[in-house]
């Protein structure tokens, strides 16, 4: 009898220990969760981030605290950013710079497209200290792991850090979204039904397998904080080039890939304790992530408009768009715009180039933030 009265006590205390801010966070888990399946938005991530949510923030979870199993893979993989750094070899595996070489000159849109991170960062700094304002900034790279690690090496506050990991990857999905109403908004009908015939140059594989190698040695005198992140995004893409390693490159591209992407998603999740998440401060990084996304957007396609007041072969202000790390989102998003306003402008190759360079921009950028602060 005894037994039975203690499993109700225990049974009420819990259900007395739910707050109403847990419950927000059950809803906003389950929103995640649909935006996973209905509308496959990044289900590899969000799917396991929004059941994560609803995990840590059921009353005394033991999914988070002291030994509890989300808090030691978060000890494991994110505290020491191992998960980021793992990740970066499979994206790098995944990336063709074929595009990006053949036009070496689209690596300076990827760099233009960074601008909304600096801006974001300087907005932020009225309204939180600076390390945590420079980790907002990040979120405008629309690249998770980077916006990973460079706010847990600034040593944002878990609130904020939880924010901005939630924003990161949640712009990433809406990149469908976000993108196409600031490129029209900032284009004419004309501009983008410019045509830019794709007329590759041939590159070698010596070509291909010396970039990688070239561009961590560039970043590294140039930002040292960033050689871990261009280091391992640019090993992945080596052995994606190397042609030894085709089994391993397969591997680092799905099996890797996928696997680290859960492992990240619901281990991002132990960050999202209701109250350390619900209150003004997420709610106005939330707002400043977005506000450095469309800032980059458009500096993307304003310095590509600015580039055609100079030149005689114009170029589609569109691509300068794709110059941010969501890879391969963006480049589509803008490839079917394109479509959309003459069916025989094919702009895939050009926005591919961009994209790609926008993801080397992006982790450079975030080195830079490193070294100005560290």
């Amino acid at each position: 009898m005894d037994f039975i009265i203690d499993f109700l006590a225990d049974l009420f205390a819990s259900f007395g220990a739910l707050t109403w801010k847990q419950v927000v966070m059950w809803i906003i888990g389950g929103v995640l969760i649909f935006l996973a399946i209905k509308k496959e938005m990044e289900p590899t991530l969000l799917l396991p981030m929004g059941f994560g949510a609803i995990l840590v923030n059921i009353p005394f979870s033991g999914a988070i605290g002291e030994h509890g199993a989300l808090t030691e893979l978060f000890e494991a993989g994110i505290s020491n950013e191992l998960f980021p750094l793992i990740l970066f070899i499979g994206i790098g595996a995944m990336i063709d710079f074929g595009p990006l070489l053949s036009n070496p000159k689209l690596m300076f849109f990827g760099a233009a497209a960074q601008f909304g991170i600096f801006f974001t960062m300087f907005i932020a700094s009225f309204f939180f200290p600076i390390l945590d304002a420079a980790s907002i900034g990040i979120i405008g790279a629309a690249d998770g792991p980077t916006a990973i690690v460079v706010s847990q090496r600034l040593g944002a506050s878990p609130g904020v850090r939880a924010a901005i990991m939630v924003a990161a990857y949640s712009y990433m999905a809406l990149v469908p979204v976000i993108q196409p109403p600031v490129i029209k908004a900032l284009t004419t009908k004309k501009e983008r039904q410019i045509r830019m015939p794709y007329e590759p140059k041939e590159v070698t594989k010596l070509t291909r397998i010396l970039f990688p190698i070239v561009i961590t040695v560039i970043a590294g005198l140039i930002a040292p904080d960033s050689v871990s992140l261009v280091g391992f995004l640019m090993f992945g893409n080596l052995i994606r080039e190397c042609g030894v390693l085709n089994s391993l490159s397969d591997t680092a591209q799905n099996v890797l890939a996928n696997l680290i992407t859960i492992f990240l998603g619901i281990t991002i999740a132990t960050q999202m304790v209701a109250d350390q998440f619900i209150n003004f401060s997420t709610l106005l990084i939330i707002g400043l992530g977005l506000f450095a996304f469309v800032f980059d957007t458009a500096a993307g396609v304003l310095f590509a408009k600015l580039i055609n007041l100079f030149s005689k072969k114009k170029i589609n202000p569109m691509i300068g768009a794709t110059g941010i790390s969501a890879f391969p989102m963006s480049a589509r998003v803008v490839h079917k715009m394109g479509l959309e306003e003459d069916p025989q402008n094919f702009l895939l190759m050009h926005t591919i180039g961009v994209n790609v360079s926008g993801q080397i921009a992006s982790v450079i950028a975030g080195g830079m933030i490193l070294n100005m602060f560290l």
